[in-house]
């Protein structure tokens, strides 16, 4: 791991000596903000190697040197660059960030009151001044002091906030929306007193108008948009308030003097906790008694409840809808399922996507750009066009206030937010916004068979009894006989026998000859069951069923010969059932225009047979697990990328890492693998088209809104330097841009890209 920064004795750190700090910030306003801290970081710590800030989370993510950089150093450098560190003090950090969020929401909700107190009737006075209402009073010298009154309220406490971020950003060698802001309002004001002074003294050079209002009108507009854009990224995060809301608060311990409510953080691993019908399961363990239907949408998406009983683990967090259970609990605290997907869900909303780099370079030069085109826009009016200095001066107000970074630095994290947070809701955790912008490119769409395509658990398809053999009693001499086996061919047998109501005898002998059968005694009866091949060399002959054989090997089935007592007694068909759903959500993917690839280490007669169940046509078969990855690799070289490969994220890392997207099926017990950059928690393939769609839409809304956060400045700051003066066919809130109206224009372009984004809480993805 190497630092961007250049800093070589950081970038030699050894591997152990790298910890990932996260730290939540607040005071940013815009895009330059989070620039700003991450230079401070970058530049003033010694043994940072990285560090990404996300306007939308108002998060840090920093990777550095333990050893030369502790967190204390990363929050004072932050603190130290004018912005603050939210900390927890005991509380989950999401906590403390709620209620700095709410603390700072109530904040802006008082300035902006006194704004609108002081505004409205300034306003108000000055349009009755400029209507003609306030008759001779209108010229009065008062009536502009009267306006400053109601002005300077305004800029003190209001534009305070403006003030000091401009002055932060500046120090820090950046310029963003608060030096706009401050620069545009500040003029505005300050040219006011100037006027009204030299009223006062009689002078009349600087003309009679006085602008107080517009001043006052650029900051409490401006206001409004940022409490609507705060209410709006709130809403943004609602999806993992929704995952952090099913943590109980609770459990009932069971005691030796009974039940005790205890905090859930008093829970311990071997605690035995009661579940009454209707209530949360406290935390990951184990049923020890009881039965009951439990809701598992939490990891699935699916609100059909899967029944539960005796030895089957649940995962805290979700509902019990039926019966009492008792449960052991085996995880806790940061070790559970639910914690580990809020950590995922955090850490895909925190990290930066590859198209936001563009927007990042945009904001590192908007800023300069604007004051430059400002002061080119005044100079033009006032020296080349002789519109005059009051005029050429609300030019230079009106670019100042209406360029603003803020939509450019919301477009993707506020994207990536609520399409990671929709992707959670339904099941579908992506490791980072790379890997939804990459997601959205796959062409090719690679799938391991055994536990991905099909169940990965053998069963019986058919029993064949012999001439004189009852199904029944073959298949209990059978399952006795496999019954103290764990290969997955006998605990088949065995559950088929099960599943028929069939008691079962223990075998007197069991053994086991690897790769070909078992010999048992069962009854007092020699049971032989294998390969043709090991009975032959037993001395059976097995020509009475060959013809069955020979009907289930043309389909791929695999085959259990039986013979009791050296005399064939019938044959056993078996094969890998393909999970329920897969067909239908196969012929979803190639809807979509994938190509789709079957990927297996069976034999090709057996790969072939299910391709051809589920709708595939290309088969790569007989691929040991050390190939997967050259397999994936072979068709990115033919061209056949982007290529995501799905599988079960264990046996198939090497692959889910080769791959472009790795997607692993997971269960509710497995969630965090390492080598894949999707986890779906329900064990069902209708869960990779649904994540493909969440990309493609989410990248489609990024695109849409850095298209509009782009032309809405290309378009608008033209405008606001006079460049329509000369169209007497429009209307003169058109040619002559007033700074308020500019101002409204500003705060709506940050509250339409966040808006825009939170339509994605509603796509449907099925």
């Amino acid at each position: 791991m190497t630092a961007s920064s250049g800093e070589s004795p950081a970038a030699s750190a050894a591997p152990d000596d790298v910890t990932r700090t996260e730290l939540s910030i607040s005071g940013m306003t815009c895009a330059n903000c989070s620039l700003a801290v991450e230079r401070a970081l970058m530049r003033k710590v010694p043994g940072v190697l990285s560090a990404t800030v996300n306007l939308a989370t108002e998060r840090a993510m920093v990777e550095h040197d333990a050893k030369r950089a502790r967190r204390g150093d990363l929050v004072a450098a932050i603190r130290r660059a004018g912005y603050d560190v939210v900390e927890a003090a005991g509380a989950p950090l999401v906590d403390a960030e709620r209620a700095a969020r709410l603390a700072e929401e109530g904040r802006e909700r008082r300035l902006l009151a006194v704004g609108i107190a002081f505004t409205l009737p300034l306003f108000a006075l000055s349009m009755a001044r400029d209507l003609g209402w306030l008759g001779a009073w209108a010229e009065a010298i008062w009536v502009s002091w009267l306006f400053f009154a109601l002005a300077t309220p305004v800029q003190a406490i209001v534009g305070r906030d403006f003030v000091v971020g401009a002055w932060r950003a500046l120090r820090n060698g950046v310029a963003n929306m608060d030096v706009l802001v401050a620069l545009g309002s500040l003029t505005a004001f300050l040219f006011s007193v100037a006027v009204a002074i030299a009223l006062t003294l009689g002078d009349h050079r600087l003309g009679h108008h006085v602008y107080f209002e517009t001043a006052a009108a650029i900051l409490t507009l401006i206001k409004v948009g940022k409490l609507l854009e705060a209410k709006a990224r709130g809403r943004t995060s609602s999806a993992l308030r929704a995952l952090l809301d099913l943590r109980p608060k609770t459990a009932r311990r069971i005691d030796d003097g009974g039940d005790v409510e205890v905090p859930l953080a008093a829970v311990r691993p071997g605690d035995r906790l009661r579940v009454r019908p209707g209530e949360q399961i406290p935390t990951d363990g184990v049923v020890v008694s009881g039965q009951s239907a439990v809701d598992e949408a939490l990891l699935s998406g699916e609100s059909l409840p899967v029944d539960r009983g005796p030895g089957d683990r649940v995962v805290g967090g979700t509902v019990n809808r039926e019966g009492m259970l008792v449960i052991e609990a085996r995880e806790v605290g940061a070790d559970t399922v639910l914690a580990r997907i809020v950590r995922l869900v955090e850490q895909a909303q925190g990290s930066r996507a590859p198209i936001q780099r563009l927007a990042d370079r945009v904001a590192g030069i908007f800023v300069p750009t604007v004051i430059a085109i400002a002061l080119a826009s005044f100079l033009f009016w006032w020296l080349v066009a002789g519109a005059g200095f009051t005029a050429a001066l609300l030019r230079l107000v009106a670019v100042l206030v209406i360029a603003c970074p803020c939509a450019l630095g919301l477009a993707t994290p506020t994207a990536i937010m609520v399409g990671t947070g929709r992707g959670a809701e339904a099941g579908l955790l992506f490791r980072d916004a790379e890997a939804v912008e990459r997601a959205e490119r796959v062409r090719t769409v690679v799938l391991d068979k055994t536990g991905t395509v099909t169940t990965g658990q053998a069963a019986v398809e058919q029993i064949v009894p012999a001439r004189g053999w009852h199904l029944d009693r073959l298949l209990a001499l059978a399952a006795a006989a496999e019954s103290g086996s764990e290969h997955p061919l006998a605990r088949a047998l065995v559950r088929a026998a099960e599943a028929h109501g069939l008691s079962l005898a223990a075998p007197q002998e069991l053994r086991a000859v690897p790769g070909a059968g078992v010999v048992a005694r069962v009854d007092g009866r020699r049971i032989t069951i294998g390969s043709e091949r090991f009975l032959a060399e037993q001395g059976t002959a097995t020509e009475e069923l060959r013809a069955e054989a020979a009907a289930f090997e043309a389909a791929a089935r695999t085959l259990l010969w039986i013979a009791v007592d050296g005399e064939l007694a019938g044959l056993v068909a078996m094969h890998d059932p393909v999970k329920p759903g897969a067909k239908e959500a196969i012929a979803r993917l190639v809807e979509r225009g994938l190509a789709l690839v079957l990927l297996s280490g069976d034999r090709t007669a057996v790969a072939r047979a299910v391709a051809a169940e589920v709708g595939i046509t290309e088969v790569l078969a007989e691929v040991r697990p050390e190939g997967k990855a050259e397999a994936i690799r072979s068709l990115q070289r033919d061209g056949r990328g982007p290529v995501a490969m799905v599988g079960d994220g264990v046996n198939d890392a090497p692959a889910l890492s080769s791959a472009e997207v790795g997607f692993a099926i997971g269960s509710g017990a497995d969630v965090a693998k390492e080598a894949a950059d999707v986890t779906l928690l329900a064990a069902d393939l209708a869960g990779v088209g649904k994540a493909l769609a969440l990309s493609r839409a989410t990248m489609r809304t990024i695109r849409q809104n850095l298209f509009w956060a782009f032309f809405y400045n290309v378009l608008l700051i033209p405008v606001a330097a006079g460049a329509l003066h000369g169209m007497t066919g429009l209307p003169s809130v058109l040619r002559d841009l007033h700074p308020a109206f500019a101002a409204l224009a500003m705060a709506t372009s940050s509250v339409s890209v966040v808006g825009n984004s939170l339509r994605l809480r509603h796509l449907r993805l099925d």
